[in-house]
């Protein structure tokens, strides 16, 4: 039975998830868990603020769930490569995980695939808003969570803000404007970043560049990224 559940996975070269928020009211952690066991890969990035906050006492049975399905991801023996990048909610975690979870954290991660240059960073560092207005910042994501709140299951409300705030849909093209510039700095092909909470592709530079956004797992539906041998990326939601 067990070799029959395993057959029905979807392998991919590598899967990429941000923006769990771990803690939080909006989180998803049960789906998120069920989304990975859905795939095999060789690699899988956690690509920042995969925790609310520093608060633990707010993580219940789903939120550690999902934490020990990592966990065991890492082990030497599965032979995947689990790759923790900080977000600016995970500032101060990296003694943390590298003893609760054996994860080291990094604050950007270059990688290959079929020749291909990949660089995965959170995008926080490009928003200079939030770097320069904390506070407004923090009260802004907390009315936002309220909002997500009202709409339930369906998030009806949630949505239609994020797709019609001018601020929000301003703050998504100037990250990924600086992330492109970022990108052509570091010499790669493809730039990924999360944050913005708003999944994305597209090319920059007459197509040069290409930008991915890994969207979140506090909305609904939630969305990560995946990428296949050849290099060829894919949004998908769940």
């Amino acid at each position: 039975m067990e070799n029959n559940i395993e057959e029905k996975k979807e392998y991919v070269n590598t899967l990429i998830i941000s923006d769990i928020h771990l803690g939080s009211e909006v989180a998803r952690p049960q789906h998120a868990n069920e989304m990975l066991k859905k795939y095999y890969f060789k690699r899988l990035i956690l690509l920042g603020d995969i925790f609310d906050d520093l608060n633990f006492k707010r993580l219940n049975k789903e939120h550690w769930n999902l934490l020990s399905h990592i966990r065991k991801l890492s082990n030497p023996k599965r032979k995947i490569d689990v790759i923790w990048i900080e977000g600016n909610h995970d500032e101060g975690l990296i003694e943390i995980m590298s003893h609760l979870i054996g994860i080291n954290v990094l604050n950007e991660y270059k990688w290959r695939i079929n020749g291909k240059k990949f660089l995965a960073i959170h995008g926080h560092q490009f928003d200079r808003f939030l770097n320069e207005n904390i506070v407004i910042s923090a009260i802004a994501s907390f009315f936002y969570k309220i909002i997500q709140k009202i709409g339930k299951e369906k998030q009806r409300v949630a949505r239609f803000v994020k797709n019609t705030s001018k601020g929000w849909l301003r703050l998504s093209k100037k990250i990924a404007d600086n992330a492109t510039a970022y990108a052509r700095h570091k010499q790669v092909d493809v730039i990924i970043c999360g944050h913005t909470h708003k999944a994305i592709k597209e090319y920059f530079e007459d197509r040069k560049i290409e930008y991915l956004n890994t969207g979140c797992w506090t909305d609904i539906p939630s969305s990560f990224l995946v990428i296949d041998d050849e290099g060829n990326s894919e949004i998908k939601y769940y």
